[in-house]
């Protein structure tokens, strides 16, 4: 038996007797089975070289004494340079990423936009507006004023032609009115409570037909306490938690209210509603230009007396028809306002940011208009 059989690999020795070993099998044609044998190839780190470190005492080619079990779970000893030649990347917080995106939206972002994705990739325009700590307050935008003054003209229309004719544009108003107020407070789906809160609106409309427009406040106020009662008894059937319920109560009540106070348009005096109708849509319009908010609120005001006394002219109201148009306007600012809170979607603009500026306004022509006549 030879020499290189008797004594096996010592992988700790060193790279010379390796070296041997690979010259003796090459030139006599063998393969040692002690000896493992090795990828040659060319293999895809070639940077990466392990270093063997030795503890002090130990000879080159002696097998290091097994360490204690301790030892096995202790921190790894620092790298060296050739070791560590592929770091790995820095770990950094995902909030961090947010913020630094958040902070350089400002500089090089697009201008806010739609009231949920404004192209981002990433983030919302609620989610920036919370993260900057701005207000949570979202105007609905130029699209939801384009119908809100869409419907405006649809009512002063119906008003100039007769009640019947504008019964049609306040059902939709009214149907749109209970729906966005449950998404507003964001109850959804809620069914049963804008089914109930239409059809309080639809009562309300048929009394108030029946009644004639003398008696609308008491059809008015009637129909809404009928049905402030009909909420209750409902409520009380339920078997949801008592905070959801006294939430639902609210949410329902206001709604059935709200629905039912947007038939004083059909209550008003025609003229009242033409001036009214036509100074709402000029103030949605001039409340959604991309100006500062205290100038844009001046300047819905003074739209929407500019309307009145436009559309005054038109009618028996004369230029009194500005302070009609200028409190139409007051109410319509108020809807826009409650349908912009706590971060609203887009689906809350497309319903409650059209319907609350007419709806809110509704009081305001019905008194206004009865004052001046």
């Amino acid at each position: 038996m030879s020499s290189d059989q008797q004594q096996p690999y010592d992988p700790y020795y060193g790279e010379q007797q390796y070296g041997q070993q690979q010259h003796g099998q090459q030139q006599y044609g063998y393969q040692d089975p002690h000896v493992t044998q090795t990828w040659e190839g060319q293999t895809w780190d070639t940077q990466y070289q392990p270093v063997v470190q030795q503890t002090p005492g130990q000879t080159p080619g002696q097998t290091p004494a097994p360490q204690p079990f301790a030892a096995d779970t202790s921190y790894p000893p620092p790298q060296t340079p050739q070791a560590a030649a592929y770091p790995l990347p820095q770990e950094t917080p995902v909030a961090a990423d947010v913020a630094a995106e958040v902070s350089a939206a400002p500089e090089a972002g697009p201008e806010w936009s739609s009231p949920t994705v404004s192209g981002h990739t990433r983030l919302t325009d609620a989610q920036r507006a919370r993260a900057e700590g701005r207000s949570p307050i979202i105007p609905p935008g130029i699209q939801p004023a384009v119908l809100t003054a869409g419907l405006g003209v649809l009512l002063a229309v119906g008003a100039a032609l007769g009640s019947y004719a504008l019964l049609v544009p306040l059902v939709l108003l009214q149907a749109v009115t209970a729906a966005g107020w449950f998404r507003l407070n964001g109850m959804w789906p809620a069914r049963q409570g804008i089914a109930l809160a239409f059809a309080g609106g639809l009562t309300a409309d048929v009394v108030l037909l029946a009644a004639g427009r003398e008696n609308a406040p008491a059809a008015i106020i009637g129909t809404l306490g009928v049905w402030v009662l009909l909420t209750l008894v409902l409520q009380l059937r339920s078997h949801a938690d008592p905070d959801e319920r006294m939430y639902g109560l609210m949410a329902t009540v206001a709604s059935a209210a709200l629905t039912i106070v947007a038939a004083g348009h059909l209550g008003a005096a025609p003229d009242a509603v033409v001036v009214g109708g036509l100074a709402v849509a000029a103030a949605v319009v001039a409340r959604a230009l991309p100006l500062p908010g205290a100038v844009s609120v001046v300047v819905a005001l003074l739209a929407a007396a500019g309307a009145g006394i436009a559309a005054g002219t038109l009618t028996d109201l004369g230029s009194s028809g500005a302070l009609l148009g200028l409190g139409a306007g007051v109410g319509a600012l108020v809807g826009l306002r409650a349908a912009s809170y706590d971060y609203p979607s887009r689906f809350v603009h497309m319903t409650a940011g059209v319907a609350l500026p007419l709806t809110l306004a509704a009081p305001a022509v019905y008194l206004l208009g009865r004052a001046l006549a």
